[in-house]
């Protein structure tokens, strides 16, 4: 595969980034063939694998690390904190306590003594990022981590990140990590921009938006088995407005002559702020179907029709795992208190 420049790090990873959230009990528990899914990727060109602490409480960075015995120094390797790993206080978030002592956890799953790119799974509100920035500085400055990335920040979030880094003299953002996909392009206003502007590498995640962009769920055909499963995709996967646009992909990609998960796949490392895009097989087959359209490239005609679909900056409507700002979900933070309201 060509690779690319992650961001101004000067680390090169593959278009594809292999994500692993379907490892483990979550997707497939079957921990040999996850490692084969692992090692057909690496052996693919992949260079590059994400996963996080919070994906099945652990078990699938330990899978990870058990695929990638003899073969660590091939792969730039993610990780993430932030999100609850057991019962109790302070084993969460982004606090210093919380990434100095996680990280180590995470260290010892993943059998390595480093981590590529540590990332901020999602902004934590009761912290002030300087804590967070401070902390994750250390890690790197102790080796143990190469460079830090976040996950899910707003494009203000990101922007006071780099300046608190400025001012401080702190380690700064390399990467981000947001929901991109063609019924999901609100990033493009101004997520992906502000990539641009501090030479960030974007890293998307859910690029065939949970599997909508497969063709395999329409109007007449609803998820079932593992899909229906999943807890956090019912109001996604039955999104009139998400699937109607689907039914206007298909022909484009038929036309084109391919199918609708190389056309959305293509379309996200479309995209100049995207430096990889996170795929995520739960089988071997899977990956083999998405690997078969690695080398898909769009033209701009095909992009055109795209646009004529789902208009650039546009979401047809929110992932159900996707981050939601306090000021969004907390109806207070947006309602004066009813004695401070002018009367009509």
């Amino acid at each position: 595969m060509r690779m690319r420049v992650l961001g101004r790090t000067g680390i090169e990873v593959s278009p594809y980034c292999l994500g692993t959230m379907m490892f483990g009990q979550v997707g497939n528990p079957d921990h040999d063939e996850c490692v084969r899914i692992v090692h057909r990727a690496l052996d693919f060109g992949i260079n590059f694998v994400d996963t996080a602490d919070v994906y099945s409480y652990g078990e699938t960075e330990e899978i990870v690390g058990k695929a990638l015995r003899g073969r660590r120094d091939e792969v730039v390797l993610a990780t993430k904190v932030n999100g609850v790993m057991g019962e109790g206080h302070n084993r969460s978030g982004s606090s210093r306590r919380w990434i100095i002592a996680e990280v180590e956890h995470s260290l010892r799953r993943l059998q390595t003594d480093y981590i590529d790119l540590y990332q901020v799974h999602h902004p934590d509100p009761r912290t002030d990022v300087e804590e967070t920035l401070s902390a994750l500085t250390d890690l790197v400055r102790a080796g143990k981590v190469r460079a830090i990335g976040c996950s899910n920040l707003p494009a203000v979030e990101i922007v006071e990140a780099q300046w608190a880094s400025e001012r401080r003299g702190l380690e700064r953002f390399r990467t981000e990590q947001p929901h991109y996909s063609i019924l999901n392009r609100g990033v493009e206003r101004d997520v992906l921009p502000v990539c641009e502007r501090y030479g960030m590498g974007a890293l998307v995640w859910s690029p065939l938006a949970g599997g909508l962009l497969t063709g395999r769920y329409r109007k007449d055909r609803p998820p079932n088995g593992h899909a229906a499963r999943m807890r956090w995709l019912p109001r996604h996967m039955t999104d009139e407005n998400k699937l109607d646009a689907v039914e206007r992909l298909l022909p484009v990609a038929q036309q084109a002559g391919m199918s609708l998960t190389h056309l959305a796949m293509a379309f996200a490392v479309a995209h100049p702020a995207v430096t990889s895009a996170i795929i995520g097989p739960r089988t071997t087959a899977q990956l083999d179907d998405l690997l078969a359209g690695a080398g898909t490239v769009l033209d701009d005609g095909l992009l055109d029709r795209i646009d004529e679909v789902v208009p650039p900056g546009t979401d047809l409507g929110a992932l159900d795992i996707a981050y939601v700002p306090p000021s969004l979900a907390k109806p207070g933070l947006r309602r004066r208190p009813p004695g401070d309201r002018p009367a009509a």
